[in-house]
C-alpha cells in the first residue's frame, strides 16, 4: 500500500503566489492568507491491479504553485500517509509502515513502477480550483464526435494532448503516458462549491482502466495556514521505500 500512496502526489497549474504574510515560529501562528490559497476536503479511492479498491479521506492545503500538503486517514481515522511538496523538494512518510520517499522537482510518485505513472503536482492540484485544462495551451484542429467537440492541442512544452467538450464544459482530457500507452482524466458530477462551478467526481484511467478516483466534498477558499502544515519530519527510525 506505500507504494501505491507514493503516486498520489497529485496537484496542478504553476502560478505566482499573492503575499504570504510573516509570521513567527511561535506555536499556532497563522500565516496570512494568500488569496488563492485553497483547503480542499474529498474522498480517494485507489482501484489496483486486481480490482480491490481502497478508499481514503483526504485534505489537501494547497498553496497553487508554492507549496502544498496532503493528508490521508484510512478507517477509523489512523493516519495512513503525509505528504508535503515545496519548491525545493518533497516528501511523503508512512506512519502505520515506518516509511518514507523522496524527491525532487514536479513530477511525483515513482520513477521504475509502470502501475504507478508519475503525476504532474501542479496539473492535480489546479483541478480542486476547478482549471481542468493546462495553462497557455494552443489548440489545433477541432471534430465532433456524438456531440462532444473533440479539441487537439498542444501545452507549451510542446506535449500533446486531446480534451472533449460539451456545452462549454470539459467532458475529459486524454494525453499519452510516459511509456507510451494513453492516460484519461474523466469528469463528472458538475456543481457548484464556493460559488465555482467545477466537477465533484474525477476519474483517473490508464490503459482503459481506471487507478484513482477523486470524489470533492468541499473546498474553502483565501485560507490562512499554520507554520506547522508546512512541516514534516521523518523519524530516524522510518526507513526509504525500497531499502
Amino acid at each position: 500500500m506505500a507504494l501505491a500512496l507514493a503516486f498520489l502526489a497529485g496537484c496542478a497549474g504553476s502560478r505566482g503566489v499573492s503575499g504570504s504574510g510573516t509570521c513567527d515560529a511561535s506555536a499556532g501562528c497563522v500565516q496570512e492568507a494568500p488569496l488563492d490559497s485553497l483547503r480542499a476536503k474529498f474522498q480517494l479511492n485507489i482501484t489496483q491491479e486486481n480490482g480491490d479498491v481502497q478508499e481514503f479521506d483526504a485534505v489537501l492545503f494547497s498553496v497553487p504553485g508554492k507549496r502544498y500538503r496532503l493528508e490521508l486517514t484510512g478507517p477509523l481515522g489512523i493516519g495512513v500517509a503525509s505528504m508535503l511538496w515545496t519548491e525545493s523538494g518533497w516528501q511523503m512518510v508512512f506512519p502505520t509502515e515506518k516509511l518514507y520517499v523522496k524527491g525532487n522537482g514536479y513530477m511525483v510518485g515513482l520513477l521504475n513502477d509502470n502501475t504507478l505513472p508519475l503525476v504532474h503536482i501542479h496539473q492535480v492540484a489546479a483541478l480542486f480550483e476547478g482549471k481542468l485544462l493546462p495553462e497557455r495551451f494552443e489548440k489545433e484542429s477541432l471534430a465532433d464526435s456524438a456531440g462532444v467537440t473533440v479539441v487537439k492541442a498542444k501545452e507549451p512544452t510542446g506535449r500533446l494532448f486531446t480534451y472533449g467538450e460539451k456545452d462549454g464544459r470539459v467532458q475529459w482530457l486524454s494525453r499519452q503516458g510516459r511509456d507510451g500507452k494513453p492516460e484519461r482524466i474523466v469528469f463528472s458530477d458538475v456543481g457548484t462549491l464556493e460559488g465555482r462551478e467545477m466537477p465533484k467526481n474525477i476519474r483517473f484511467e490508464r490503459d482503459g482502466k481506471p487507478f484513482l478516483e477523486i470524489r470533492i466534498k468541499k473546498v474553502t477558499r483565501g485560507k490562512a495556514f499554520s507554520l506547522g502544515t508546512w512541516r514534516l519530519n521523518i523519524p530516524k527510525s522510518y526507513k526509504a521505500v525500497g531499502e
